[in-house]
């Protein structure tokens, strides 16, 4: 298996799209000096939601030459692909975390303001987003085929969207903090049961495929 998680890792870095870390630079570049002490938090969301998508990227790759035939050919399960896959999630969460703490750090060179509780919540926020966005993704890659996960990954941006339009217009990004605290355990155990229950479902999709 770990030939397996190798591979996927590999992929991940060597087929990112240049033109989505481009938009994700530019945009967390703004959101550090437009956000304020909110700054690294936003930067954090951004490139959590960056990662989850070059991670359904990575996997359609896959799917576009038509891996499962090559599998037949290697002493392998449906089993350790899937979870080999959702392993390399796990370890691609290096990347958002590290740029989670660098631009919180940023953020707090640039404003002079330093939060403890805004660190944990871009680290935790790092983590979180990614394995929800990829337990939604995954199986609908292997169920429906790779558009189908792109476009719901797409889709998923809107509520993240409209959730912080909605405290920058009404109550402040000064609220978004305290209201991602009160539900921060449920959060959590979300994200975590999204997650495993991806796995299952990944791997009855996968185990139909001919």
């Amino acid at each position: 298996m770990r030939g397996l998680i190798y591979k996927d890792v590999q992929l991940f870095f060597r087929s990112i799209d240049k033109k989505l870390i481009l938009i994700a630079v530019v945009a967390i570049a703004l959101l550090l000096t437009k956000a304020g002490v909110y700054g690294g938090l936003m930067g954090s969301i951004m490139l959590a939601m960056t990662v989850s998508m070059q991670n359904i990227m990575t996997f359609a790759t896959d799917e576009k030459v038509d891996w499962k035939k090559y599998q037949k050919a290697l002493p392998i399960s449906n089993t350790s692909v899937i979870v080999s896959k959702y392993l390399s999630v796990l370890i691609t969460l290096i990347v958002s975390v590290i740029g989670s703490v660098v631009f919180s750090l940023v953020s707090c060179v640039i404003h002079g303001k330093f939060d403890i509780m805004l660190l944990g919540l871009s680290v935790l926020s790092a983590i979180v987003v990614p394995l929800i966005w990829t337990g939604i993704c995954l199986p609908l890659t292997f169920w429906f085929g790779f558009r189908s996960a792109q476009t719901m990954g797409l889709i998923v941006v809107i509520p993240i969207f409209y959730m912080i339009k909605f405290f920058e217009d009404g109550p402040g990004l000064s609220e978004l903090p305290t209201s991602i605290s009160t539900y921060l355990f449920w959060i959590c155990v979300a994200a975590i049961a999204i997650f495993i229950i991806s796995i299952v479902v990944s791997l009855l999709g996968y185990s139909k495929k001919k």
